[in-house]
């Protein structure tokens, strides 16, 4: 056999030459006397006893020096062909070159030198990451199965109260080397980051509006934010949204806190009461001030056209009279007369009723009063 041994010594791994003695064996063989002492190993032997067992290992016909050089060629091209690999559509490759980065792979078939020369990494740089903080096990704000985390929830707002808040930070890797290289754990740096985030902008915000009509404000606030951070590290990591999911005081003062916001919703609703029945009530008073104010307008405009009218009909009668004083009395007299007159029961004698003696004749005037009423009826 060509691993046995040469010689009368124990066996070793690779076996000994040599003469007898007590001399200890070493893996790789001695030859000499029985000295015992270490020798160098002799190569040429070492070769030869590798190349019979290659032989042996290699089917028949397989032998001889080419055979050889075949069988290296096919393990160096194997070697070689161990660097094709395959980048998917979702990731990116980064190549390192005995551990430090030397360029990144496009999706599809690459090849890099075989390793240990070079390696590739292909972390995926379309998956949205989701990072809830403040609470565990829920999906969607509180519930049942949520289990709040007070460390990471509990925030002071701008007016020295507490809020209790709960949100989620979506992010995806947007430049693989600097992932993999710039930061380490880079999970915990982004929920870090966002919590520090969260934190400022609420501690610059009142608790109404941030439990009311600042809370697309503050998401918003709280992603440029950690974003810029990020930039700042060179992360790689580009965060696509910030999501408030609860926003409410602390368990142990919810109830008096909801007293609060009951007493604040009447007071809102007395003053909304209130300005709907000044909204009715002043319009109308506003439209009843105009209404007599165009009246007195209007009397004023009468009173100040029949005066002009009678000043302008006096100053005519005037006139008339200067130019001819008998025949206006006359005609005074007579107007007015009529509009005495008019309208009344009237019985006219003449000169001549009493026949001219001066007596004055008996008139039934209650019965002359009604006979017109009389011959009406007729």
């Amino acid at each position: 056999m060509p691993w046995n041994n040469q010689g009368g010594g124990g066996g070793g791994p690779w076996g000994s030459s040599g003469g007898g003695g007590g001399g200890g064996q070493n893996p790789w063989g001695s030859r000499g006397g029985g000295s015992g002492g270490p020798s160098s190993p002799d190569l040429e032997d070492m070769l030869r006893r590798g190349q019979d067992r290659f032989k042996r290992i290699m089917p028949s016909g397989f032998g001889g020096g080419r055979g050889i050089a075949l069988a290296i060629l096919a393990i160096i091209v194997l070697w070689l062909a161990s660097g094709i690999y395959r980048v998917q559509p979702d990731e990116r490759g980064v190549v390192l070159r005995f551990g430090e980065y030397v360029r990144d792979a496009q999706p599809g078939l690459n090849y890099h030198l075989p390793a240990p020369i070079e390696t590739v990494l292909t972390p995926s740089v379309t998956t949205v990451n989701r990072i809830d903080i403040g609470f565990v096990g829920a999906i969607e704000g509180r519930n049942a199965s949520a289990r709040d985390v007070p460390e990471e929830s509990l925030m002071l707002t701008g007016d020295e109260n507490i809020l209790d808040i709960d949100f989620t930070v979506l992010w995806r890797i947007s430049d693989a080397s600097n992932f993999l290289f710039n930061i380490r754990e880079p999970e915990e740096t982004v929920k870090i980051v966002a919590e520090s985030a969260m934190r400022e902008i609420i501690g610059q915000t009142e608790l109404q509006p941030a439990m009311n009509e600042a809370r697309a404000e503050i998401e918003i606030r709280t992603r440029d934010l950690v974003q810029s951070v990020l930039d700042d590290y060179n992360a790689g990591i580009e965060v696509t949204q910030v999501q408030l999911l609860d926003v409410a005081p602390p368990d142990p003062v919810v109830d008096a806190f909801d007293d609060v916001q009951r007493a604040l919703q009447d007071g809102q609703r007395l003053r909304n009461e209130a300005e709907a029945y000044r909204n009715d009530v002043i319009p109308r008073a506003r439209g009843e001030a105009e209404r007599m104010i165009q009246e007195a307008s209007a009397y004023r405009e009468q009173v100040i056209n029949e005066a002009l009218g009678d000043s302008q009909r006096f100053t005519s009668v005037l006139n008339s009279y200067e130019a001819a004083p008998e025949v206006t009395a006359e005609r005074f007299y007579i107007e007015t007369m009529e509009d005495v007159l008019q309208g009344t029961n009237k019985v006219i004698i003449g000169d001549d009723a009493g026949g001219g003696s001066g007596v004055v004749p008996y008139l039934p005037l209650d019965q002359l009063r009604r006979r017109p009423a009389t011959q009406e009826g007729q």
